[in-house]
């Protein structure tokens, strides 16, 4: 897939680039970043380069990620990253994360809101999925503010390191967000709501 710009009110969600590879390098030198996602750690400057250079431009090319830097609209100062890994045909899992400095602003979630109506509108999605490792209360509070439901624990289903350890997971449908739906949607009687 071609990479592609989308936009909100406050954000410009855009294909990274070699020129955001300081930035990247400098925001994922926080712990917590490295704590809670997949980023190497020690985060050294030829991750950086290799991520916004090759690694990101890749995953749309081959179609197995479509990441964003998200940016300020209108400074475009970069604030946190976003994006989809794409594990098969119409299977796709959300996936964030937020300069330090840049938390608790809103940014991430209404980047994971924009990003979930564009794979539900224009891919034809029926479902998207965020996991994290369980404890990770910022990427949930996230993933809840965006509209996810909260779907239980996956235990050892998340390789982390050298380790396999429990998951949160929770789901977002087309209805969740008030869009219709590429396919029916036939929920099970008891979770009909």
């Amino acid at each position: 897939m071609e990479p592609m710009t989308l936009t909100t009110g406050r954000l410009l969600l855009r294909p990274w680039s070699p020129g955001d590879a300081d930035q990247v390098h400098a925001y994922c030198q926080d712990p917590d970043i490295q704590r809670w996602t997949a980023v190497p750690s020690p985060y050294e400057r030829h991750h950086a380069e290799g991520w916004t250079g090759e690694l990101a431009p890749r995953g749309w090319r081959e179609d197995t990620e479509y990441t964003f830097a998200v940016c300020l609209a209108d400074s475009g100062l970069l604030v946190a990253s976003a994006g989809l890994h794409v594990h098969g045909p119409g299977k796709y899992e959300i996936g964030y994360w937020t300069a330090k400095e840049h938390r608790g602003r809103g940014y991430t979630a209404e980047a994971v809101d924009r990003i979930a109506r564009w794979l539900f509108t224009d891919l034809g999605a029926t479902r998207l999925e965020w996991r994290a490792e369980a404890g990770n209360t910022p990427s949930r509070a996230v993933a809840e503010k965006a509209g996810f439901r909260y779907e239980g624990l996956l235990r050892a289903a998340l390789p982390q390191r050298g380790t396999v350890r429990d998951a949160w997971i929770g789901g977002l449908l087309p209805s969740d967000l008030g869009l219709p739906s590429a396919e029916p949607y036939l929920p099970h009687p008891t979770e009909a709501k």
